[in-house]
């Protein structure tokens, strides 16, 4: 039965993660800003003095990182967590990091004793404090065994994907090619109402009524509409993730030599995005990069 979990990162989705697994289970943190730990502790996560002292003896470490490079320092690297997981552990992996690698990473720790459990998630701070993501999973029946408690305290929607560590990266990937698609088509409908001189709050209240509706459209459309505010929106999901996502979809289209024009036509805004600043900035500003100044 898994009662101790560990959380490596307390970022914006990390801390969430770890107080909403603490309403459960035993949940040890560490972050390399104390500062973080130290937020999570007041919010029932146990305090841990490093990553080592974290796992050790935790049956699930959530790690949420960049790249799989990242991926790879964290658990191998001088001072990898490898070698200090118990042994039947597993280590959930919770970000969007792309299938390349993940077999051979799943291999390594069972040299370790240790399990991947591939289960890149979605939903934003809010949800994952709310227990409210949607998290797909690809991993062995035994490891997807413990790690199906700290899975469902996080998730509303929990889709098994595969047997196979890779197979969440694999459709998380087919997700992002969408997100990024959508987000950029919903940027260029509102800078082209604006271009026609259409009220643009209007214009949006009409769109997500009909069959012209998307998610993101819906959910990104009022934040694109804050994006000349001298603040601008608020950040809930940064634009250069997009950068980083719709990077993974075209290697992965590549591998696949299969043609994605428009996830490519997508990504070009994105980047353009990042090399006028915008990186940090919700990744809804990329109306921005269409139409740099309102028109109307």
């Amino acid at each position: 039965m898994t009662t101790t979990a560990a959380v490596i990162g307390l970022g914006a989705m990390g801390l969430p993660m770890a107080t909403r697994l603490a309403e459960r289970f035993t949940v040890r943190g560490f972050d390399i800003a104390a500062e973080r730990v130290a937020l999570a502790a007041e919010q029932g996560v146990a305090a841990a003095s490093s990553a080592a002292e974290a796992v050790a003896d935790a049956q699930a470490v959530l790690v949420a990182v960049r790249t799989g490079a990242q991926l790879d320092a964290l658990l191998f690297g001088e001072s990898g967590l490898a070698s200090h997981l118990a042994e039947g552990a597993v280590v959930i992996l919770t970000s969007t990091v792309g299938t390349e690698g993940i077999a051979d990473t799943a291999s390594r720790l069972a040299e370790h004793g240790a399990h991947l459990v591939d289960a890149p998630l979605s939903g934003g701070p809010v949800r994952a404090g709310d227990g409210d993501l949607l998290i797909v999973v690809g991993a062995t029946p035994d490891a997807l065994e413990i790690a199906r408690p700290i899975l469902e305290q996080l998730a509303s929607t929990l889709s098994i994907v595969g047997e196979r560590p890779g197979d969440g990266q694999a459709l998380k990937t087919v997700n992002q090619l969408l997100c990024g698609v959508h987000i950029a088509a919903a940027a260029e409908a509102l800078a082209l109402a604006d271009a026609l001189g259409l009220d643009r709050e209007k214009t949006l209240e009409a769109l997500t009524a009909g069959a012209a509706n998307s998610f993101m459209l819906g959910n990104r459309g009022p934040r694109a509409l804050q994006a000349y505010e001298e603040e601008g929106a608020e950040v809930l999901s940064r634009l250069d993730i997009f950068v980083k996502d719709l990077g993974i979809v075209g290697d992965a289209a590549r591998r696949a030599h299969l043609s994605t024009p428009v996830a490519a036509a997508a990504e070009q805004l994105f980047l353009l995005g990042e090399a006028q600043g915008l990186g940090a900035h919700d990744d809804s500003a990329v109306i921005r990069v269409i139409a740099p100044e309102r028109l109307s």
